[in-house]
């Protein structure tokens, strides 16, 4: 039997897990080490102990131009990225009820994906780059709406949900594929690299704007994170002990397509993410959400910053999207979770 903390205090109570805390604690000092080896590795290597130096007494002017201004901004913004869409998918998992839930599988990432390169076709040269995360997020968020609305019946089901968001999924990939024919050849480039997802060439403004985006989304997730395990249970069942179940459904599907779209503005339509995470994440903390959140962030923000750091350096002087090696380890995890799901 696991040990646990309890704490209280005036109408609050939290009882802690603290096999949970631990690993918890190991998976915020992987992510440490993980963020100070992808500082020291580039083009330009330097030792963990010269990149500390430089971030807390600063030096040379080059060395710390090239890890404060090029390598850590891009490194933040690939984790937050990251935290995001792993948070969406273990979000979309739970209400759905359905291991193989995810952004990118149920339509969402398709939304963003099919607004950003119409943005990037059309309107970048007049408006510029500048409103593309605008643009994505708002597509997202007319592809949620447009699959709960398809799925609407007296409420929404998950079976529906999952039904109507692999349908919307393809029909907003072949508007896609559509956009990229009849776009200018100047453009169709910069859209082909951030379909792949890449934090190529991230600067300072990025990060903070998309970790300013998530911070005012966290209050509603921590408002709502205390009723997402009702989710997981029988919709009559739920309402029969008082649960708002359509109410909450739809609370978290906001919070869900917020990180997702934020995320996917930002960093691309990185895939996988939101499916691997979350997984990762239930096999190593005990069930409850608060804990498998924190960790599903951890995991997710380790996977987009590792891909990102093999993609920079191993192909050098190439500089691949990071999307790309996410792929190649999502893709036969997704196989194995549909081959286990046939059992």
């Amino acid at each position: 039997m696991s040990k646990t903390l309890t704490l209280r205090t005036a109408g609050f109570s939290r009882r802690i897990d603290l096999a949970t805390l631990g690993r918890l604690l190991l998976a915020l000092l992987a992510t440490a080490l993980v963020m100070l080896g992808a500082l020291s590795l580039g083009k330009l290597k330097l030792s963990p102990l010269t990149v500390l130096e430089l971030l807390w007494h600063g030096g040379d002017e080059r060395l710390l131009f090239i890890v404060e201004q090029l390598r850590l901004p891009r490194l933040l913004l690939a984790a937050l990225v990251g935290a995001a869409l792993a948070v969406s998918g273990l979000i979309l998992q739970s209400i759905i009820r359905n291991p193989l839930a995810s952004p990118d599988l149920l339509g969402i990432t398709s939304g963003a994906s099919a607004a950003a390169v119409l943005y990037l076709s059309f309107f970048s040269l007049l408006l510029g780059p500048q409103f593309l995360p605008l643009a994505a997020m708002l597509g997202a968020g007319l592809a949620a709406l447009a699959i709960y609305l398809l799925a609407w019946k007296q409420g929404t089901s998950p079976l529906r949900l999952v039904l109507i968001g692999v349908g919307v999924s393809a029909l907003l990939a072949a508007v896609t594929t559509f956009v990229l024919v009849f776009s200018p050849l100047t453009t169709t480039l910069s859209a082909y690299v951030w379909l792949t997802g890449s934090v190529y060439g991230a600067s300072w403004p990025e990060p903070r704007a998309l970790g300013g985006w998530l911070l005012a989304i966290l209050p509603l997730l921590v408002w709502l994170a205390r009723q997402v395990r009702v989710q997981q249970l029988d919709d009559a069942l739920a309402q029969g002990i008082g649960v708002r179940v359509q109410w909450l459904r739809a609370g978290l599907l906001l919070v869900s397509v917020a990180l997702a779209g934020a995320a996917v503005a930002w960093g691309g339509a990185i895939a996988f993410v939101g499916l691997i995470a979350p997984h990762i994440a239930k096999r190593l903390v005990a069930p409850g959400f608060a804990g498998q959140a924190v960790m599903a962030a951890l995991v997710g923000a380790n996977l987009v910053m590792l891909a990102d750091l093999i993609g920079r350096t191993l192909f050098l002087p190439l500089d691949l999207p990071a999307g790309i090696f996410v792929a190649v380890l999502g893709t036969p995890f997704f196989l194995y979770l549909l081959i286990n799901q046939r059992h």
